[in-house]
């Protein structure tokens, strides 16, 4: 069952805007500056740089297959099902973990109203937070929108007053440091406040409950990356000149020991304390709240693969929600509170997410070279494959820099996904994936004349996409007949090889559908357009049965010699129908007059590479349908 689209361009920015402003700016700061003292104003810049591959990565593949489960999806079509596997458990991992860390920062921040708090009660607070926004996920994906936009847009304006307020009391002096930092330690650094990003690729997770992927996903995402880029490095540049490099290293909750700073004993520092706390808990809350939506999409994804069980697809009939993978999602939640620390928390969801990394960016460069058919992206990736090819490296140098301990964790993962591959996933799926094929094209050309499952499936995603709603003209475009050819010809050479065509598919003589088409050209020009023809056998050619109806699509790059006044036709519909379908034949003239008036029908169906794009080219046309 699809999902509703329900989540627009702000949506999308409040998502990804969210699930960033958390522990990134209210936690880790303090951890980062005590490993590479001013040096962390580097490494939350180089952690913003380093994301961008990811982004851009991520960006291409969501609007060209904006599908629930996102990076799993991606590299399950792309690399295979075995990588499909791991990238999907590593997916759902990743988003879980970070969702639990800002429900556990829930507890912790609740520690500056209540203090005597103990560490059990701190659990709890967190417990009732993922049980509260795991309900409001059952209820309503706009809801849980809705409520996200209006959390995040407060945030910011609390960080902005922040920021503005904390400029006049800071000391510059304490800034003299950040361009002298040690190299290893800032790398080390970046390593820890990189999961900060994290929540900027969130968003594919939900492409496919987005409206207009094409334009809200790619708006939406760069503006919460440079919105949220700026806000990270000037409160961090506040925090190192308003606090002692002793209390900044030892402070849990550093933005509010920083407001105390701005006043002491002042209602302006009391005022600061209370607001930033308040600012805490709506950014640990977002990025909670986008994490169930997100995280629970993947085993939604998976189920519909047949990599886990059909139970956890299932999607509510009235709402549209996938409830069983929802609450899954916030069981698994609930053990990591109850049972992992912050610190092992936080590492093995930023080792998790930098592995994903590496495979979206080598899924980018496997489906460009395979030159798979109806791969559409609205947006490309600048400098392709020299922006892949650095983050994959970059990326391999941060898990090496994470430490021993937390790569074992996450070997330990890639081992069971590989075992539920092998006793689970493998006798369910027999797909070939886009490497198999890009293989076969660049070493065995010849062998790669099926048709791959995955453009199949690329086509219905793009109509979804689109929003098309096929009609009888689409339905018929699926099955015409595609005719391409590669030399310059006659008008009446066309007209015979159509004419064999309709005759061994219809079982009518070739030569009278000929000899039509030639009369009908003779008594009527069908000239419509520049280069395009719409030559058609009239509506009395006997065909047996009733609603019977044909299209034989035309494709000469090189031109085909019209008439004697020397028009040259690089495109033709034929139209072949029985007596009874003469209002749906005037019908399928409306619908190509349509497509032919789209200014980017033209380009595009000439550029198309084979008889499979050039049928997308017509199915994903702009016009009117019934």
């Amino acid at each position: 069952m699809k999902l509703k689209k329900a989540l627009t361009g702000i949506d999308v920015f409040s998502i990804a805007a969210g699930a960033m402003i958390s522990s990134g700016i209210f936690v880790l700061p303090a951890i980062a500056y005590g490993v590479a003292g001013s040096g962390i104003l580097a490494a939350y810049f180089f952690a913003g740089i380093v994301m961008l591959p990811a982004v851009f990565s991520k960006l291409e593949l969501s609007t060209a297959i904006p599908k629930a489960g996102g990076t799993y999806f991606f590299v399950e079509r792309i690399l295979g099902t075995s990588p499909g596997v791991v990238a999907g458990f590593a997916n759902w991992f990743s988003i879980s973990l970070k969702s639990a860390f800002a429900l556990v920062g829930i507890g912790v921040f609740a520690t500056l109203v209540f203090p005597g708090l103990t560490g059990f009660q701190i659990k709890l607070i967190a417990v009732g937070a993922c049980v509260f926004f795991t309900i409001l996920n059952l209820v309503s994906v706009k809801s849980t929108g809705r409520l996200q936009v209006v959390m995040v847009m407060f945030l910011l304006i609390i960080l902005t007053q922040f920021v503005l307020f904390g400029y006049r009391v800071m000391d510059f002096s304490r800034l003299s440091g950040v361009l002298h930092f040690d190299w290893d330690k800032v790398w080390i650094a970046t390593g820890i406040v990189f999961i900060s990003y994290g929540g900027l690729t969130k968003v594919a997770s939900v492409s496919e409950e987005v409206r207009n992927p094409q334009k809200n996903l790619v708006w939406g995402e760069f503006s919460a990356f440079i919105i949220v880029q700026l806000m990270y490095l000037l409160v961090v540049a506040v925090l190192i000149g308003v606090l002692p490099p002793e209390k900044l290293k030892s402070s849990l909750t550093p933005v509010s020991a920083a407001g105390l700073e701005f006043a002491p004993g002042k209602l302006l520092g009391n005022f600061e304390f209370i607001v930033t706390a308040v600012a805490a808990m709506l950014a640990f809350i977002t990025t909670a709240s986008a994490g169930i939506m997100a995280a629970s999409r993947v085993p939604l994804s998976m189920s519909r693969d047949g990599l886990l069980t059909p139970f956890f697809g299932k999607v509510s009939q009235k709402h549209k929600i996938p409830r069983i993978s929802i609450v899954l999602t916030s069981l698994f939640m609930l053990l990591i509170i109850l049972v992992l620390d912050i610190e092992n928390l936080a590492k093995v969801a930023s080792l998790f997410m930098i592995l994903l990394f590496i495979l979206v960016n080598i899924s980018v460069i496997v489906v460009r070279v395979s030159k798979i058919a109806n791969y559409k992206p609205s947006f490309k990736s600048p400098f392709f494959p020299v922006t892949q090819i650095i983050g994959i490296g970059v990326y391999i140098f941060l898990i090496i820099k994470m430490g021993m301990l937390t790569v074992l964790i996450s070997l330990g993962l890639v081992l069971l996904s590989i075992i539920w591959y092998f006793l689970y996933a493998r006798k369910k799926v027999a797909r070939k994936s886009a490497f198999v094929h890009m293989v076969k094209r660049i070493t065995v050309p010849e062998l790669v004349i099926d048709e791959l499952e995955l453009e199949k499936e690329l086509l219905d995603i793009l109509i979804e996409r689109n929003e098309i709603v096929e009609d009888r003209f689409d339905s018929i475009i699926r099955q015409a007949t595609i005719l391409d050819f590669d030399h310059t010809m006659e008008r009446d050479v066309l007209f015979q090889q159509i004419g064999e065509v309709v005759g061994e598919k219809w079982k009518i003589d070739p030569v009278m559908v000929q000899s039509k088409l030639q009369k009908r050209e003779e008594d009527t020009s069908t000239l419509i357009y520049p280069g395009v023809a719409v030559p058609h056998a009239i509506p009395h050619v006997i065909i047996e049965g009733k609603n019977a109806f044909d299209i034989i699509l035309v494709r000469n790059k090189f031109g085909i010699k019209w008439n004697d006044a020397g028009e040259v036709v690089y495109t033709a519909f034929c139209l072949i129908g029985s007596i009874d379908e003469r209002n749906f034949h005037l019908r399928a003239l409306m619908a190509i007059a349509q497509i032919l008036q789209d200014p980017d029908f033209h380009r595009e169906w000439m550029q198309a590479r084979n008889e499979k794009e050039l049928r997308s080219v017509i199915l994903l046309s702009k016009r009117k349908r019934d």
